[in-house]
């Protein structure tokens, strides 16, 4: 791995069971016999008759072997558990080089297993790890207490049924047909990767206090702006505030409710509930909200896939406290990022949204990048009232939303029409372009619109990270859209719309992937952007990321998304430029300040 000879490079040794010297492997079989033993479980497979219970996305070792001392001996297979949830992945082993040498737990089990298996001979071993299907199929469209249900079906979700196996893919295919049978899989649910599995495991890798190998540390920059108490409300009142984590602290976020919880002329607190943390100060300030006297709701989605279980318990935690809670609509999930908060100022009560594109999460708001929206702009809090109004009550509101794009609403056949303006004007001869970011772009009919928007000459540029249905380049079909993905640091979870109209940009920041799911099946927001500045500053954010040629990957007909080359250019890694442009713009705020 090419990971591996870059940590050679810092003086860290990655070593496999035949490259031990005698010390080493003394080392590696005390610490099986002392550690591992216990937990390794070992299995001996009868196709049709033994068939092991493999806990879900735990890493195994398949075994290959054969009779000692009986010639033409049938193959023989086994399974044995690494035990990687009891004990580190990575071993420190003894050097004599003077580098740092480390063993996978893994090798560790291959270079035993011949204990485990006395009169068999190994041929070879191959890392898989079987995932189970997750799914709590929830049967929401009907009565019945859907959080009831949901807490019946968490307890199985560990013992689904058998969904995909990844193996190593020097496994041979004999062997990879046996396992197929013997965990009832079909050859579309097979899928090889390398010899090590779980690579999730790496952030845990130790660093050995050298930090050359660690990325260099990105503090979150304060937004001065919203940093006094006693001028909070004043500033949002304004201008409208655009915060881009984890570039930008979080801290104004939990700020907000801190403040509102302890404000006497604050009546009443909404927010959307998809994902929280698990220590969540948000809730926290919320609760105290509500034992203040604050008219405090909550909606929550409790179909938030892995999350249900600790949104329920949050849920009630809440509830507890005197908050109004409301759970999942029936067939449909909530996954909109809103607050609405009600202050009574001058006698009249006036309404601050915030709007982003990602979760009430201070932990993922470290690592997922994201804008959040601070504004009292009345274009958009009469749409979030509506948003809340809707979920609340289960009631389409009587008006239109005016600015806003919701799902279930006019969220597709808003970007549907934004889509067609551009081909109008390319149809006339006009500039017609469009900008995308998204997690994933999976939903045909908008696939197929984009097609034909490139064949009448829009130019499209898009930042995809995860699921890509639609190929550019195709000749005659998508000639003129282009594609990256960046993977990097943080991940990518901002979803950015940017549509040329004539040239005077329209800009929507969004919760939704074009995916059928988000477009169809859920309560969705893209929400348009007004202050000119922030227009300027997103589109800015944009360009750095599509010039980024040390983590972009190029997204390309009869490619298979190779990293962009520098060619000499200078490096741009987008996600370290990122920070640094909002470093430079708070420190320019602050020295027109002083």
């Amino acid at each position: 791995m090419r990971s591996f000879r870059i940590l050679k490079n810092y003086g860290i040794n990655i070593l496999r069971r035949l490259e031990l010297n005698d010390v080493q492997v003394e080392f590696v079989e005390d610490y099986f016999r002392d550690n591992m033993l216990p937990f390794v479980q070992p299995v001996l497979l009868v196709e049709d008759r033994v068939r092991p219970f493999l806990n879900n996305s735990a890493l195994y070792l398949a075994i290959h072997m054969q009779l000692l001392n009986v010639p033409n001996s049938p193959d023989q297979y086994a399974i044995v558990k690494i035990p990687s949830d009891h004990l580190p992945r990575f071993i420190e082993i003894p050097s004599a080089s003077g580098m740092i040498d480390l063993i996978f737990i893994d090798d560790i089990v291959r270079h035993s297993i011949s204990w485990l298996f006395p009169g068999y001979k190994i041929i070879d071993t191959y890392s898989i790890k079987l995932t189970r299907d997750a799914e709590l199929y929830i049967d929401d469209e009907h009565s019945g207490d859907l959080a009831a249900k949901i807490k019946q079906s968490l307890n199985k979700r560990n013992v689904g049924p058998a969904a995909r196996l990844v193996y190593d893919e020097k496994m041979p295919v004999k062997f990879r047909n046996y396992l197929k049978g013997v965990f009832e899989l079909e050859t579309i649910d097979m899928f090889p990767e390398g010899r090590y599995h779980n690579k999730s495991d790496f952030f845990k890798f130790p660093d050995f206090g050298i930090k050359e190998i660690m990325s260099p540390k990105l503090f979150p920059v304060r937004y001065k702006r919203l940093d006094d108490d006693d001028n909070f409300w004043e500033e949002i009142k304004n201008r409208d505030d655009i915060l881009y984590y984890p570039y930008n602290s979080y801290d104004p976020v939990i700020k907000m409710f801190e403040l509102a919880a302890k404000d006497p002329d604050v009546t009443h607190i909404k927010l959307i509930q998809y994902r929280v943390a698990k220590d969540s100060k948000i809730m926290e300030h919320l609760i105290a909200a509500a034992e203040s006297g604050t008219q405090v709701t909550v909606f929550i989605e409790i179909k938030a896939r892995f999350d249900e279980e600790a949104n329920l318990r949050w849920g009630e935690k809440l509830s507890r406290s005197g908050i109004k809670v409301h759970y999942s609509i029936p067939g449909i999930k909530v996954h909109s990022k809103l607050a609405l908060i009600r202050r009574i100022e001058n006698d009249k009560p006036k309404f601050y949204s915030y709007l982003s594109t990602g979760n009430f999460h201070e932990d993922t708001a470290k690592f997922y990048t994201d804008f959040g929206l601070f504004t009292v702009d009345e274009r958009y809090t009469k749409d979030v009232m509506k948003v809340f109004n809707y979920i609340e009550t289960g009631m389409k509101p009587s008006n239109p939303f005016e600015h806003l794009l919701v799902g279930q609403f006019n969220l597709r056949q808003g970007f549907e029409d934004l889509i067609r303006f551009e081909i109008e004007q390319a149809q006339k001869g006009k500039p017609a372009k469009i900008f995308l970011k998204m997690n994933s772009l999976q939903d045909k009919s908008m696939i197929d619109l984009l097609y034909y928007a490139s064949q009448q000459g829009v130019k499209i540029r898009m930042i995809i990270r995860g699921i890509c249905s639609l190929v550019p380049g195709i000749p005659g079909v998508s000639d003129n859209i282009e594609g990256i993905s960046i993977v990097d640091r943080y991940l990518e979870h901002a979803r950015v719309f940017i549509f040329h109209n004539r040239g005077d940009e329209k800009i929507y920041l969004s919760s939704a992937d074009w995916m059928e799911r988000n477009l169809s099946h859920r309560v969705e927001t893209a929400f348009p952007i007004f202050d000119k500045d922030i227009k300027v500053e997103i589109h800015r954010l944009m360009l750095i990321q599509w010039e980024d040629n040390m983590k972009a990957r190029s997204l390309k007909y009869k490619h298979v998304n190779e990293y962009i080359k520098n060619d000499g250019d200078f490096p741009n890694r987008s996600q370290e430029e990122s920070y640094y442009f909002i470093k430079r713009k708070e420190d320019l705020f602050t020295s027109q300040e002083d």
